[in-house]
């Protein structure tokens, strides 16, 4: 009973903050009889994308935890499992993610606020309102604000839920690693990769549809936006485009926090072969040399170790998402056979991890492709806007 009433209420609160609000706003606060500083020609495009993305967001965040819950939705049911290093790892990220979400939603939601009070104060004479001006307008303006952060801040919680499920893989991948750096049979090796292929594949599914649906809408809306305001008859200025300019920002950003934990996780997910096979190769040197000098390897005391990248932490350009920096140390991987290390390696060469969105490995190709179009629309947007890109 009492979860029928808690999802009634989130019903409620969400027909009234992203379909109420947003319809009352639009067709009885208009405004087409203000001046130029106070009409607002894009409301229509504002409110109808963050309506969007906010149903989206909501529908999914409710199916999600409908059919898994909480606990398995985030992976929590099975830390068990995991090392004490993952554990922590994943609960200071867990614990950040609230941090996260306000630096993403609280700017954006602070120029939208100053905005409608300027909005409210210079425009009360004209404005249209009901039986008090003041009451009114006060009441408006609060209902308004509201459903702005509202419809902002769960799109962008989806995405930040999305990001720590994949940050929790990727301390997972890190702790894979290590398989590399100790005795180790392939066989543990070869379960623990297929373990985490597999929690990569219900991620996968599991967002498909959002990140999917989330890149074909921005891409609609920032071409749409684009599309209006370039007519030859459109005067755009900062107070009657400084909504649309803050909506455009707020969704790419959340689709940015989505593409980048996904082309992050499948690079370091593919970053994996290329530490197996470094390792396969140091481990087959190390027992030639051993052949050539008549080394028996039992009496190995001090083997050598091959450091991947002895400047690893320190270059600029790597930005760590890879695995190369993992010491291989060739006296354990001479217990495992040469035929054993080679398929290993020829099993993970062929059966590459990583975030796919229907059958689309979402690696960094596809990112700096996508972000190249984001940012060069959003780009476009703002300069026609608020004029960002003028000298």
């Amino acid at each position: 009973m009492e979860d029928e009433r808690r999802a009634g209420l989130s019903w409620s609160i969400f027909f009234l903050l992203v379909i109420g609000s947003p319809l009352v706003s639009h067709f009885l606060l208009l405004c087409s009889a203000c001046d130029n500083q106070h009409q607002r020609p894009y409301d229509a495009i504002v409110q109808v994308s963050l309506s969007v993305f906010a149903i989206i967001s909501f529908l999914s965040l409710s199916s999600w935890s409908r059919k898994y819950g909480l606990n398995r939705f985030l992976f929590l049911d099975k830390l068990s499992d995991e090392s004490e290093k993952v554990c922590q790892e994943y609960a200071a990220q867990l614990r950040r993610s609230m941090k996260l979400l306000c630096i993403f939603v609280l700017p954006c939601f602070g120029f939208e606020c100053a905005y409608k009070i300027w909005w409210y104060i210079t425009g009360a004479s004209e404005i249209p309102y009901f039986y008090n001006t003041h009451a009114s307008n006060i009441i408006a303006c609060i209902l308004q604000l509201c459903s702005w952060l509202y419809r902002i801040s769960i799109y962008i919680l989806a995405c930040i839920l999305y990001q720590l499920v994949c940050y929790l893989h990727l301390v997972k991948m890190e702790d894979f690693a290590q398989f590399f750096q100790k005795e180790a049979e392939v066989v543990s090796i070869l379960q623990e990769h297929l373990r985490i292929r597999r929690n990569l594949r219900i991620i996968s599914h599991r967002y498909r549809a959002f990140i999917l649906l989330s890149l074909i809408l921005v891409t609609a809306s920032q071409f749409i936006s684009l599309l209006t305001i370039t007519r030859s008859s459109a005067h755009n200025n900062i107070f009657e485009a400084g909504e649309l300019a803050l909506c455009s920002i707020s969704l790419v950003t959340g689709l940015f926090i989505c593409l980048r934990s996904a082309a992050k996780i499948t690079h370091r997910a593919q970053s994996i072969t290329s530490l197996a096979a470094r390792w396969h190769v140091c481990a087959t040197i190390n027992s030639y040399d051993d052949l050539d000098g008549e080394t028996p390897t039992a009496q190995i005391t001090a083997p050598q170790v091959f450091p991947v990248t002895d400047d690893w932490e320190s270059d600029e350009e790597v930005d760590g998402d890879d695995l190369d920096n993992t010491k291989i140390n060739p006296i354990y991987a001479q217990t495992v056979s040469y035929q054993k290390r080679q398929a290993l390696v020829t099993y993970l060469e062929n059966n590459r991890a990583g975030i796919t969105v229907f059958g689309f490995m979402m690696d960094r190709t596809w990112l700096h492709a996508i972000f190249g179009i984001e940012l060069g629309l959003l780009l476009w947007l703002l300069n026609k806007t608020i004029g960002i890109s003028r000298p």
